[in-house]
């Protein structure tokens, strides 16, 4: 009875084929805010691939952008006010955490207040991680020194030994007393059974699940996934970057070898920022309002003594303005010496690849690092076509060879970073979930930047003979992959 009901279904959608990716087509174009290479592609798609063109749609084709997910609640009209406060004291150069070397970035502080509700944070101690092993050997040690909570969220986690060490500790933790909480993403956690973090809950670990899938399995958003990587740590210590959970972040995965990714380390007044985006995501997905409880941003057990002044900048698919890209364009208009960038992805949309590409001919020092190998194929032959385009505007690119890069991030005139989760490509921009931080800081970045060079030993050069020279299958994946690159 059941096979019948779905023939006759699949059925009438055959028959109708036509009329259902005409009526699409007409959603597409008139009903929801894309860009016109976007609406081209998807028209492509549906004609020349009917019944795949329109699975496809079905599962990354839905347009959120006027959707409102996360709200402050109770916390906005205090938010707001405080934000006001700065913005005024900035106008007045009154601002007593002094704007100092963020100041020759004023517009964009002040466009980040007003885009996001992001604070300008000052007194910020933060720790650059580039290993995996060294990461979360400190997060184990924070973990064991936690009293009263730990915040965890990650697009990826994996069922290995790991995360098998993390759970132990969290267990004991949560026998302590203290509060734990997980939030993982449906499709980055989907090779994990539903039963492992049942169990974890049984346990006294309290999950959440974004965007769950459908009966179980079925992702029909493909698209629009949580791809942010945090950790608070009793309000005090906070994580963000890169690196997932999974045995390759340590690398342990031949496939990938050594893994080079960048993380973020922060005790200061940053932290709160970031978990007010933990709480902001832990409450939809959870329903459940954590904002009415102080206890999740206590007063700091003692000052603060970095001198980083930072600004939490997030973006989505719900978001208004997209925010992280748009700092990174004002980032690049800004430059007058140089930009070194790093992001195992380069699909940039068409101001930033723009704004890159005069900088370029403007003679600023344009670095852009990827890896030497693909984890995603139809994505590394799309960033291998804009790469040979940044090549023949002046820019510089670099293949790293020593495993896998995975660092995403920014820096500029050794005066400022903004490094995260979103990688330079259009899916971070535009359809992901991100969060990064923009640290207003010559000494960090310096650092940063040593950090770069150091990268570029391990690197060879893309040089335009070496572009040249890439073989015919190369160049028909190319530029197939580049036709799809609004898609990805």
């Amino acid at each position: 009875m059941l096979f019948n009901y779905f023939s006759k279904i699949g059925g009438w959608i055959l028959a109708n084929l036509n009329v259902i990716n005409m009526i699409l087509a007409i959603v597409i174009i008139f009903f929801q805010r894309r860009e016109p290479r976007s609406v081209w592609t998807w028209l492509l798609v549906l004609y020349a691939l009917p019944i795949v063109g329109f699975i496809l749609y079905l599962m990354i084709g839905q347009d959120m952008h006027k959707s409102k997910m996360f709200k402050l609640k109770e916390m906005e009209d205090e938010l707001e006010a405080v934000i006001k406060s700065q913005e005024d004291s900035i106008a007045r150069r009154k601002y007593k955490g002094g704007l100092e070397e963020a100041g020759d970035y004023e517009s964009l502080i002040i466009y980040n207040m007003e885009s996001s509700n992001s604070l300008l944070t000052k007194n910020n101690d933060i720790k650059i991680i580039t290993d995996g092993k060294e990461k979360f050997s400190k997060l184990q040690e924070d973990i064991k020194s936690a009293k009263k909570f730990i915040h965890i969220q990650y697009y990826i986690i994996r069922m290995d030994e790991l995360f098998d060490h993390l759970k132990d500790m969290l267990l004991e933790k949560v026998k302590e007393g203290v509060e734990v909480r997980i939030l993982y993403d449906s499709m980055g956690c989907k090779s994990v059974p539903k039963k492992y973090f049942k169990n974890l809950k049984s346990q006294g670990i309290q999950i959440a699940e974004f965007f769950p899938a459908f009966l179980g399995r079925l992702q029909l958003r493909v698209n629009y996934r949580n791809h942010r990587k945090i950790v608070v740590v009793d309000g005090e210590i906070a994580y963000i970057g890169g690196f997932n959970v999974g045995r390759e972040y340590l690398g342990l995965d031949e496939r990938f070898g050594y893994w080079r990714d960048t993380h973020l380390r922060i005790q200061g007044s940053a932290v709160p920022e970031l978990q007010t985006r933990f709480i902001l995501d832990w409450d939809y997905a959870a329903k459940e309002n954590l904002f009415a409880q102080k206890m999740y941003y206590p007063k700091p057990s003692i000052p603060f003594s970095g001198e980083s002044q930072a600004q939490v900048i997030s973006s989505g698919p719900d978001s208004t303005y997209h925010n992280i890209r748009n700092n990174f364009l004002r980032l690049i208009h800004s430059a007058k010496k140089y930009i070194y960038i790093q992001t195992p992805y380069f699909i940039p949309d068409e101001s930033i690849m723009d704004a890159l590409k005069m900088a370029a001919v403007a003679g600023i020092d344009i670095r852009i690092m990827i890896p030497c190998k693909p984890d995603h194929p139809f994505v590394y032959w799309a960033t291998y076509s804009y790469i040979g385009e940044m090549i023949r505007a002046g820019g510089r690119c670099y293949a790293y060879n020593n495993g896998f890069l995975h660092a995403k991030g920014m820096i500029v005139d050794g005066k400022v970073m903004c490094f995260g989760t979103a990688n330079m490509d259009i899916r971070s921009f535009k359809l992901n979930f991100e969060v990064n931080v923009i640290i207003y800081d010559g000494e960090a970045s310096k650092k940063m930047e040593q950090i770069f060079i150091s990268d570029l030993k391990k690197c060879s050069e893309i040089t335009s003979h070496v572009y040249a020279r890439r073989k015919i299958i190369v160049r028909v994946k190319e530029q197939f992959c580049r036709l799809l690159s609004p898609l990805m």
